[in-house]
């Protein structure tokens, strides 16, 4: 057993947690509390944010029409204040209304300059997104989106131009508040892996599903969530790129330092292997 403590102005809350060599599911342990990024470590900071009232809140529209936009303008190669100015920017113009805009109405909206905080800013990908954004958009004026769960709601997006697992399932998590998809990335992934929660030698891109099934069965051992526990561990993992950076560091030359090559040549290739794989990530 492992104890540890939150502090919420005067009051004071305990979280125990099981001993750190237990198993939080087949094969990977509960790790110490206070041992980033260990199974113990993330739980503990689930709970601190779910008693100090500070939970990640994630969804950005008020219709699936505006969750769609607001994720589709965002995610990879573009700053999230600058996805989310983008969707604000052509929210104002009517773009959520009753009849979704042509692609050449959204292409125009995008290419005009974009108020993000004190400056106005060009969106990069106005052509392509607007695209995209116009066939979602009356691809779901046309017909019912399943909303029964979030991986039924995930795979109809998927099926859409433009909008891959990644995208589909943060819409899906956000729209539902689904804890049957998870949202992956290289932080959510670069956690996982230094976490030895997700096995080594896997990709985002290929391995989309199999990440996704490990991921899923952690929350459900750790009694936690899914949709919170990828969000915290995407926002500490995106806060502290530096500290994570030595992190990945350090864990290379861990497993890189040999031992007895003579008497441990098989593992000492295999460790060698693993962290080439993990040497991707830095």
């Amino acid at each position: 057993m492992q104890i540890g403590w939150i502090f919420n102005e005067s009051d004071l809350f305990d979280i125990v947690l099981p001993d750190p060599a237990e198993e939080v599911i087949p094969g990977v342990c509960w790790g110490a509390i206070d041992a980033f990024p260990s199974p113990a470590y993330w739980k503990y900071q689930v709970l601190a944010r779910r008693h100090q009232e500070t939970q990640i809140q994630y969804r950005l529209g008020q219709s699936l029409a505006e969750e769609v936009g607001a994720c589709l303008l965002g995610g990879h190669g573009i700053p999230a204040s600058l996805g989310l100015a983008a969707f604000q920017h052509i929210k104002t113009r009517g773009a959520f209304g009753d009849e979704p805009p042509d692609e050449s109405i959204l292409l125009d909206w995008l290419s005009e300059p974009i108020s993000c905080g004190t400056r106005a800013i060009h969106y990069r990908f106005a052509r392509q997104k607007s695209k995209y954004l116009a066939f979602a958009l009356k691809r779901i004026r046309a017909v019912s989106p399943p909303v029964e769960s979030g991986r039924r709601l995930r795979d109809w997006l998927v099926e859409l131009p433009g909008i891959g697992y990644k995208t589909a399932s943060w819409i899906a998590r956000n729209w539902l508040d689904a804890d049957d998809v998870a949202i992956l990335d290289i932080h959510v992934l670069r956690a996982g892996q230094l976490g030895g929660f997700f096995k080594l030698g896997l990709s985002v891109e290929r391995h989309y599903r199999e990440i996704e099934d490990q991921f899923i069965l952690l929350s459900h051992g750790m009694n936690i969530k899914a949709s919170e526990l990828d969000a915290v561990i995407w926002h500490e993992m995106m806060s502290s790129p530096q500290a994570v950076h030595r992190t990945l560091k350090s864990f290379v030359v861990t497993a890189t330092k040999p031992r007895n090559r003579l008497k441990d040549g098989l593992r000492t290739k295999q460790r060698n292997t693993n962290a080439n794989q993990l040497a991707l990530l830095i």
